[in-house]
């Protein structure tokens, strides 16, 4: 008897043991999942308590599965207007799509587009706000807009003397930093600084660079070095945070909840997009109109034994590259992109894609687009020279090695290196 019953206590403990650890499995679960900044209530709900408040958001703004907006207005804080990015609020709208100015048909909040002819709040949009915040789940890729809208935003909130709240994201691709550094020369809203394709930083580490490497206009840049005396007092409300995310650093990968924008609807095209965004600028469609925006690329004119696919109007796609044209090409949906990129930019599509075409001439679009997207004209020039891949990143170094040091003193989050 004495045996079996030690026996049975044994078990117990066993089972007692087991349950202890996968509740401590749960709780390293639960404790290490990375937590956007807008789901940090609790920080920031008392800064905005009995203030008018506008804030720049699209259909990434979410805190679980609401949108900001809708959690705010719960929570009893006054949404004087919306700011809306290219895409638009809802995030339907084409690339580089004109959005006109609207009402929120769910709250009946005006709605104020910062793509196209506006870039910018206007100092009359201003006038009834006493709180700006911005919260846009970025990419982290340099032409990709919203870092340029950011921009604007912060320049007319200093410029008009207007408190600024950033709600951190987690940047999908944070986890690296490579490409060539933008020649000024080729400054435009898809590429507005000096720094590389990937830049590895969130979006509030990147506000702090813009204004401390002093990027905006002068009366924003003045207006932030008298912020930067008078942030600590006691007695002074703050005048520019950045509300950080919780559990995440440079080694994160972080799977998006929400699609950025209609083409790319994945982390594969996420992923991916760096690498291949440069098609943009030739005669190679990269498979918008289709179901894997991003993760595909051809054209007519290559050999018809390759993959195929036919560009279609879509929503977020109405007119795409070679509408209605049966193209061959390749497939990346199915990679593993994480190992394939191996935390660098990859070329090799791209340098495949001009030795498959048969009219070098005309490979690149006549616009120049391709130099925009690049940054400056020398990748232009080292593909149709014939340099290889490796001698073409060799030519990156240089930058990339000054960029990193002055991006190392704005990081929020511990760094990959």
């Amino acid at each position: 008897m004495k045996i079996i019953q030690s026996f049975f206590f044994f078990l117990l403990i066993v089972f007692s043991s087991f349950c202890q650890t996968k509740q401590n499995n749960k709780e390293v679960v639960q404790t290490s999942r990375i937590i956007p900044a807008a789901e940090r209530m609790d920080v920031y709900l008392p800064l905005l308590k009995g203030k008018s408040v506008a804030v720049f958001a699209n259909q990434t703004s979410v805190v679980g599965s609401s949108h900001l907006i809708d959690t705010l207005i719960k929570r009893g804080v006054n949404i004087k207007k919306i700011f809306a990015p290219e895409h638009g609020f809802r995030g339907t709208a084409d690339a580089g799509e004109n959005v006109n100015s609207l009402k929120d048909e769910k709250t009946g909040i005006s709605i104020v587009s910062l793509y196209g002819s506006k870039q910018k709040p206007s100092d009359e949009d201003l006038k009834d706000v006493d709180l700006l915040i911005f919260d846009i789940q970025d990419v982290g890729v340099r032409f990709y807009t919203y870092i340029s809208s950011l921009q604007k935003f912060m320049e007319a909130a200093f410029e008009n003397g207007k408190p600024l709240m950033i709600l951190d994201r987690p940047n999908p691709n944070g986890f690296y930093v490579d490409g060539p550094i933008l020649d000024m020369k080729f400054q435009s809203f898809v590429g507005m600084q000096p720094i590389p394709i990937v830049y590895g930083m969130t979006m509030g580490e990147y506000a702090f660079m813009i204004a401390g490497e002093k990027w905006l206009t002068e009366k924003a840049n003045a207006r932030y070095e008298y912020y930067k005396t008078v942030q600590n007092s006691a007695d002074t409300p703050f005048h520019f945070q950045v509300i950080k995310c919780g559990n995440y650093d440079h080694n994160s990968k972080y799977s998006l909840p929400v699609a950025p924008s209609p083409n790319l609807p994945n982390m594969q095209s996420v992923y991916l997009y760096p690498s291949i965004c440069f098609f943009e600028g030739t005669l190679i469609s990269l498979g918008r109109g289709t179901s894997k925006p991003f993760q595909q690329f051809g054209n007519p004119l290559f050999p018809n034994n390759l993959y195929s696919f036919t560009p279609q109007s879509v929503t977020g796609a109405k007119n795409p590259p070679l509408l209605n044209q049966l193209c061959y090409g390749f497939d990346l949906s199915n990679i593993n992109a994480v190992d394939e990129i191996n935390n660098h930019i990859q070329l090799k599509w791209l340098l495949q894609a001009f030795q498959l075409y048969p009219d070098k001439e005309k490979f690149f679009l006549a616009n120049n687009y391709f130099n925009t997207l690049a940054g400056s004209d020398i990748l232009m020039k080292q593909i149709k020279d014939g340099l290889s891949e490796n001698e073409i990143k060799k030519s990156w170094q240089p930058g990339l090695t000054a960029f990193k040091r002055i991006r190392k003193q704005y990081l929020l989050y511990k760094d990959f290196e």
